[in-house]
């Protein structure tokens, strides 16, 4: 293994001006062809619009195996620019280690907070790096350091990252302008501290090959070069590679990783790849894979958690914008959750069942959802109870092609993004995707997510020891015999079943198996005595109705049925 390379992604993540870029610049030994933004609007602007990605080589630390070798961190600088927040979700998939750059003189900003969010979904270790230290006054310049690193300790305390890193610089002292003669300062600290993070992430090269492409040109009489991350498998020369955009197979014809020919690559590596010609600008970003390994889907499944930063619930038929693979689309989510006694159930990872009942919810359960859904009493005692998983179906409004099991994050990127608000809402794992176009008849009625109905009604009179006259349950057109059979409960305990429709103004036969009780025919009785007194006068006095009120309650009717949303029959269950 002599001379191999450790590859390690490091993600640049961080509010806009935060000094990413120069960062990078300052700490990378090699450009990759995607490194520093292309964007001419990128340049003119001074700010990155893209993801840039650059390499820095050092020693491989002998706690990372036996040299020599050396340890390549790929630096991937995401834009910081609100509206881009989509790109950054894109390239979160393929990062290690992150680097959260703070402006020192500002502290923690909306999208600091937004990547930081990012980071705790898709990565596992993260360095804080206090960036713009030379703005600070030199008197004043260590305790300023010292105030802001405490103050990011503390808003790192309750998140994984807790007790991370934190490394003052100043990337390109004196700001942009300034000469290249200038150095920076507190780079090599910083490079350092990385290598003492750097760890050995899990690579696997077996399973299909798949590749997060984020930059195409082409090379005259050479092909098409695509350059981008290896986010599973493993390619070699030769092989066939599938670019499902396109919908078109090509060749391998050579390979590079940072300016050097190989001929083999694998999970995790950056890479550019060679193949015979197409038109660049028909990919700019996308994935490549193993010919036929990805699925174009027009709904999916997914298990998935709030992020708690977001504001507001999350509701059912909303419109949020879905990152999948590498793709945002806009879709309509519909949560559900297991059936109320299976709350505490253990679920296993990532596997959906669907041969288990699930039950329809109008937004996602949280401990502020259930408290404000009149829930309160529960509540007080401190027994919300909240599922251990929640899933939800995504209609997206054009198919995406994305692997199996991949990251999905829903936000709001159409909040003002001066608004100093979190706009991602939620993530997590997709378990099934439906390619089929007319899912919702071939697929949809496999899901058993059901409602709870319930109704209400009334006992008009008895007709004898075993049969009722209801009302008020069902509308004067409702076709009652879909409704026979079916169990109701009046409010004095015995229980019935509709037998059938009486007259035509939405009236109906309940016949009791077991015979109505001696108190409650009495108090029917007595009812119907009433009406039939309020009835031949005319109008009620007011006395009468005083004492209708005092001795008759009312015999209400219960009917409860559940109704699966995707059952094209439209059954009422009871069970």
């Amino acid at each position: 293994m002599a001379g191999r390379v450790l590859n390690v992604n490091v993600g640049v993540l961080g509010h806009i001006d935060s000094g990413k870029t120069a960062l990078a610049r300052a700490l990378s030994t090699t450009g990759s062809t995607a490194a520093f933004d292309r964007a001419p609007q990128s340049r003119a602007r001074g700010i990155t619009l893209d993801l840039g990605f650059s390499c820095l080589r050092t020693a491989l630390p002998p706690r990372l195996g036996p040299g020599p070798g050396e340890l390549q961190f790929t630096l991937v600088d995401c834009p910081g620019h609100a509206s881009l927040i989509r790109t950054i979700i894109g390239g979160a998939q393929i990062i290690d280690l992150m680097m959260l750059v703070i402006d020192v003189t500002k502290g923690m900003q909306t999208q600091s907070a937004e990547c930081l969010v990012i980071g705790q979904i898709a990565c596992q270790k993260m360095v804080v790096v206090l960036n713009k230290i030379d703005l600070l006054p030199e008197g004043k310049r260590q305790s300023a350091i010292e105030k802001m690193t405490k103050k990011m300790q503390k808003t790192l305390e309750n998140t994984k990252f807790c007790g991370c890193p934190v490394v003052a610089v100043a990337a390109k002292p004196g700001g942009p302008e300034a000469p290249e003669s200038e150095n920076p300062l507190g780079v090599s600290e910083l490079i350092e501290v990385l290598k003492s993070q750097a760890y050995l992430p899990s690579r696997d090269p077996s399973g299909h090959f798949l590749m997060a492409v984020d930059h195409c040109f082409s090379i005259k009489g050479q092909g098409t070069v695509m350059t981008g991350t290896i986010l599973s498998g493993s390619v070699s020369l030769g092989d066939n590679v599938e670019i499902p955009a396109l919908k078109v197979t090509k060749k391998v014809k050579s390979m590079q990783m940072f300016h050097t020919p190989v001929t083999y690559a694998m999970q995790g590596d950056r890479v550019g790849i060679c193949v015979t010609q197409f038109d660049p600008k028909l990919l700019e970003r996308g994935l490549i894979c193993t010919p036929d390994s990805l699925h174009t889907i027009h709904a999916a499944i997914i298990s998935l958690k709030k992020i708690q930063y977001f504001r507001g619930a999350l509701q059912t038929k909303a419109k949020f914008h879905i990152t999948v693979g590498h793709e945002t689309v806009m879709g309509r989510v519909m949560f559900f959750s297991p059936a109320p006694a299976d709350f505490n159930e253990e679920i296993q990872e990532n596997v959906f069942d669907f041969e288990k009942d699930y039950l329809y919810q109008e937004e996602y359960l949280s401990k502020d959802s259930v408290s404000s859904e009149g829930n309160k009493e529960n509540d007080q005692a401190g027994e919300v109870q909240l599922p251990k998983q929640q899933w939800a179906l995504l209609e997206f409004e054009k198919p995406v092609t994305c692997p199996k099991l991949c990251l999905v994050i829903g936000s709001k990127l159409d909040t003002d993004i001066h608004a100093n608000t979190c706009r991602l809402a939620f993530h997590g794992v997709l378990l099934q995707g439906m390619e089929d176009k007319n899912y919702t008849e071939t697929f949809l009625p496999k899901l058993k997510v059901y409602k709870l109905k319930h109704k209400e009604g009334q006992v008009e009179r008895v007709m004898d020891d075993y049969s009722v006259i209801g009302r008020s349950l069902f509308k004067k057109e409702t076709n009652i015999q879909i409704f026979v059979g079916l169990k109701v409960k009046l409010s004095t305990g015995e229980s019935g079943i509709i037998d059938g429709g009486f007259g035509q103004s939405g009236k109906f036969k309940i016949r009791i198996p077991d015979g109505l009780k001696p108190d409650t025919k009495m108090l029917l009785n007595v009812a119907s005595k009433k009406k039939s007194k309020g009835g031949k006068g005319g109008d009620m006095t007011k006395e009468d109705e005083g004492s209708k009120n005092d001795s008759a309650q009312p015999v209400t009717i219960s009917l409860s049925f559940k109704r699966y949303i995707f059952d094209t029959q439209k059954k009422m269950i009871q069970s």
